[in-house]
Order: C-alpha cells, then structure tokens, then sequence
C-alpha cells in the first residue's frame, strides 16, 4: 500500500498541475488531514470547496481540520454551511459527522426543515440506504467481490451506488487514474469508501467479520 507521504506527494503534485481541480484538492486535504498537517488539511479542503461547494464530505473534513489548527470560529462557520448542505442532498453520513464535530465544540448544528422523501410513508419497510437514510432499491448482488463489496450490497440503494458511479468517472477523469496502476486503484478505491461513508473504524469492522 502507498505510504502517506508518497500520496501527499502526488496529490501535491496534481493539485499544482491542475489547480481548479476540485477533487486533487480534496485528496490533498483529506491526506494531510490523515498526517496530522490541520492548518494545510484545512486550506486544500477550502479550495475544494470553492470550486464545489456541494462536496458535504469536504466541509465535514475542513470542519474537522480547523478544529485541529486551532480556528475554532472558522470551523463553526464551515460545519454549519456543511450541515445545511448535506441535509438539503440528503447526505446522513456527513451530516451526523458534522453533528458530532459541532457538538465536540459545544456547539448545535443549525435547525435546517426537513425534507419530505417522495413516498417515504409507502415505503415504510422497504430497502433504506444508510449512506442517505432514504428508502431505495438494493442492489441485486454485490458490486464486486469482496467484504466491502458485500457491506455495499447489504447497506448502499442502487441509487446511491449509481450516483457514485457518476462521481467515480469524475474522479477517474480528473485525477487521469490509471488502473494498470495499483496506487490509481487505492486512490480510486479510497474516494469510494469516502463518498458511500466507509470510514476507517466501519473498513476495519467490515474486514474483522470477512
């Protein structure tokens, strides 16, 4: 597996190349933010944001990254816009995560109106989606082989997976992945996990019952 450092390197090294690429930006901020570097986790992932201020994962990380520089105040502003966007899409993962991250700092993530899901109450048993909490359609097997592959069946709509499958060509597009390349494939794999909520404590459960 690519060591830390050689994967802030590269990511460097694209978000140079190519700086209105949003997701160079949140790769580097996301890797810095793993190497304990808060105060550069926190501008990458700012940048990010400018250039997609939909991303509801890139506010909880530059929340999160804030919070570790010190930039308490900031980091209220960034989780709270975070919070309002990820209810209005609908992403409960990194709303919940913005929650927490708020309430780590004794503050309350903002009163935001519910959003009414289309046939929620018709639904009411059906398949639901952890990553969103909306009800969906499972999808018929997994998507590859695999304990992730088999976590993603039991707990991801086909919707949602199909919406990753969209964002994954970005991330493939953008970032010029190369499959042949097994560091193209952690990169790839890693922006997967994040997008559908894996985190790494849920990566170690799901890989501890495989």
């Amino acid at each position: 597996m690519t060591d830390l450092s050689t994967r802030i390197a590269q990511f460097e090294k694209m978000a140079s190349a190519d700086p209105d690429n949003d997701m160079a930006h949140f790769s580097l901020g996301s890797a810095y933010l793993q190497a304990g570097r808060h105060a550069e986790a926190a501008t990458s992932l700012e940048r990010c944001l400018a250039l997609n201020p939909e991303m509801s994962k890139a506010y909880q990380l530059c929340g999160q990254a804030m919070i570790g520089a010190g930039w308490t105040d900031k980091a209220v502003q960034v989780l709270n816009k975070g919070f309002e966007v990820a209810a209005t899409k609908g992403d409960r993962m990194p709303q919940s995560a913005i929650a927490d991250l708020l309430s780590s700092i004794g503050r309350e993530p903002p009163k935001v109106a519910k959003t009414a899901v289309p046939g929620a109450e018709a639904a009411k048993g059906s398949f639901v989606c952890q990553r969103t909490g909306r009800p969906g359609t499972q999808l018929p097997r997994p998507p590859f082989r695999g304990p992730v592959g088999a976590w993603i069946h039991a707990n991801i709509s086909a919707e949602t997976w199909r919406d990753w499958i969209g964002q994954g060509t970005k991330v493939i597009n953008e970032l010029r992945l190369d499959f042949s390349r097994d560091k193209d494939q952690e990169i790839y794999d890693q922006h997967m996990r994040e997008y559908l909520g894996i985190d790494e404590d849920t990566l170690a459960q799901i890989q501890l019952r495989a």
